[in-house]
């Protein structure tokens, strides 16, 4: 939908109330939370830091908001820390940034964007401990946790996603992600509409990750199929164990 045709308080609410119906029904921040949001300055993460952080929400739910950006220093892009900065100062929520780096050859057994990822969420970890939180909310959207699927599938041999909750007891760490239901058409033009800057990613490393190849097979399975991202979403929670192949004593002697 081009963005001169959308009604924005309409969409707004459309989109707010898609981002209430994921804390509710997923159970994602219990009232009186600190949650920590992961600020990376693209469209995803402001759109959440957006969301989470409006007055009504907050009060209503009784919940302290901080902000962390990381800068990756190795990854040759930056955000706007300036925009940033300011956007949190106004809605006074504290702003927490820090520098990194990683190492991409300290283990050739996992892929450069699973290291980046790694190092960044070691950071969030210790700036939640430092803010005595155990929540820290990622901006991923529906479009993200569809390829993660198709990826772990066509790549991985497992029927797994990035869930809405994770918790990580070994840490002592909940990820949320609060924007599950909400596609990244709609936060493109959620964004447009907040007139949020852009941030151009020229990683190096992220043409061997295929996930813009999948990408481009879900656009196509959803013109076969107009609902075809709502549908594979809800096929994550409606699997038939009967009518899929077994393992143990029954599959084997089927299999003879």
């Amino acid at each position: 939908m081009e963005i001169s045709e959308i009604d924005e308080k309409k969409f707004a609410t459309k989109l707010h109330r898609k981002f209430k119906k994921a804390i509710n029904l997923y159970q994602l921040i219990p009232r009186g939370s600190r949650v920590v949001v992961a600020i990376s300055g693209g469209k995803d993460s402001l759109c959440l830091l957006e969301m989470i952080t409006r007055e009504r929400f907050i009060k209503s739910q009784n919940i302290e908001v901080i902000a962390a950006h990381i800068e990756m220093e190795n990854v040759p892009y930056r955000a706007d820390t300036k925009f940033i900065a300011n956007y949190c100062s106004e809605r006074n929520v504290k702003l927490v940034i820090r520098k990194t780096s990683f190492d991409p050859d300290s283990d050739k057994r996992k892929s450069p964007c699973f290291l980046c990822s790694w190092q960044r969420r070691k950071i969030l970890f210790g700036i939640a401990k430092e803010n005595e939180s155990n929540i820290i909310a990622l901006g991923h959207h529906q479009d993200d946790l569809l390829e993660t699927l198709l990826m772990n599938i066509s790549f991985q041999g497992t029927i797994s996603t990035m869930p809405p909750k994770l918790k990580m007891e070994k840490f002592d760490m909940t990820m949320i992600r609060p924007l599950c239901l909400i596609t990244n058409e709609q936060l493109v033009n959620y964004s447009k509409l907040k007139n949020f800057p852009q941030m151009k990613k020229e990683c190096p490393y992220e043409e061997g990750s295929f996930r813009s190849d999948i990408r481009k097979i879900i656009n196509q399975l959803e013109e076969l199929s107009p609902k075809a991202r709502s549908t594979m979403y809800a096929s994550m929670t409606n699997i038939k164990m009967d009518y899929l192949p077994k393992v143990g004593s029954d599959y084997e002697k089927d299999g003879k």
